[in-house]
């Protein structure tokens, strides 16, 4: 089969495996339809490894080369002993977190996402979504219903992460909330928060492109350039008495946006961590206590959230597949997938590769 293989920094092949075996108790194999590139795989491509292990991963066992790709679904070709949760021809989401499920601090209170020892499908296990087939744990997958498309089911985990960003925040009907950051996860935050029942939200990124983008998906949206005007004056403006947002939910990994959001959230208001930052950063922890604020970091997403990602999806109250610019097959991902991505002008905001051409 084809496969997108992760060498090292700079250098992705696609290249003619050998396809995944009988999956063994309590797995399942799927043939992979849609699979969508995230921020990691693309820090991966341009600086890694960095999650991909150097050395044997401590629960999978996984170094080295790797099948990227971990937001995708599939079909369910093959059941394994003791599998019920799924069956043959099953339209599937892969939930691609890989940890213990119990005799561990963290799977013992249902908190699997938390784990010490956690992998994830498409970085430190054997099989990722950027291939035509994967084997998987029967807990990583999901049914899907009729009405949700193969695109839909790849586009759930990182959906995922934006639903959880805004239950970090406590966003609910009513919220007003700041997103810094418009890439993929930032919008998704944005939908997230609409479909929480945030009635003012305000978007903050210097990339002139993407903000359109953005009016384009959500035409309330109050967008920010912070190169041209002061991110926490325009959201004190558009804000009751000029206090600022309720919940701030910075979706990029970049200091000053971090600073933006402390200074754009009201008093007892929520900032919300979100983006992968490279290295330290630093806060206004002076206005952190004078403002009596909560920081708080969102890491990935509880696994049980699957069920309640795809309903909202499914059903339309959370339009995922807004956010999808372009549509690629997997011969073309490095130029057409990776490399448009890293462009600088910063044309694309989420591409999904097609498995079944």
């Amino acid at each position: 089969m084809q496969a997108l293989i992760f060498y090292a920094a700079k250098d992705l092949r696609v290249e003619e495996i050998e396809a995944p075996g009988q999956p063994g108790p309590g797995q399942v194999r799927i043939r992979n339809t849609r699979v969508g590139i995230c921020g990691t795989d693309l820090h991966e491509y341009a600086y890694g490894p960095i999650f991909v292990p150097k050395e044997p991963h401590p629960f999978t066992g996984v170094s080295g080369t790797q099948i990227l790709g971990h937001e995708f679904g599939g079909t369910v070709t093959e059941i394994g002993e003791g599998v019920t949760k799924v069956k043959v021809g099953d339209r599937v989401s892969v939930q691609p977190l890989i940890m213990p499920r119990d005799n561990e601090y963290y799977a013992d209170r249902g908190l699997f996402f938390l784990s010490e020892k956690l992998a994830l499908a498409g970085l430190s296990w054997p099989w990722g979504g950027m291939a035509e087939a994967s084997i998987l744990n029967d807990y990583n997958v999901y049914r899907i219903p009729d009405a949700m498309s193969e695109e839909e089911a790849a586009l759930v985990e990182p959906t995922a992460v934006a639903v959880y960003a805004c239950d970090r925040g406590g966003v609910r009907a009513g919220s007003s909330v700041l997103v810094t950051g418009a890439g993929p996860i930032g919008l998704l935050t944005v939908l997230a928060a609409r479909a929480a029942g945030a009635t003012r939200v305000f978007l903050s990124d210097p990339n002139a492109k993407r903000l359109d983008l953005a009016r384009t998906i959500d035409p309330d949206l109050v967008t920010i350039d912070p190169t041209k005007e002061s991110v926490a004056e325009r959201v004190r403006t558009g804000t009751d008495d000029g206090v600022g947002v309720d919940v701030a939910i910075e979706a990029v990994g970049n200091e000053r946006a971090l600073g933006n959001c402390v200074e754009a959230v009201r008093r007892q208001g929520v900032v919300v961590q979100v983006g992968l930052h490279p290295g330290p950063s630093k806060l206004d922890w002076f206005s952190v206590t004078c403002k009596d604020i909560d920081v708080r970091g969102s890491w990935a997403y509880p696994t049980t959230s699957w069920p309640r990602v795809i309903d909202l999806i499914a059903t339309g109250r959370l339009p995922a597949s807004k956010v999808v610019t372009k549509r690629i097959q997997l011969k073309d991902a490095v130029r057409e997938g990776f490399d448009a991505l890293l462009d600088p002008a910063g044309t694309q905001l989420k591409i999904m590769i097609d498995l079944t051409k």
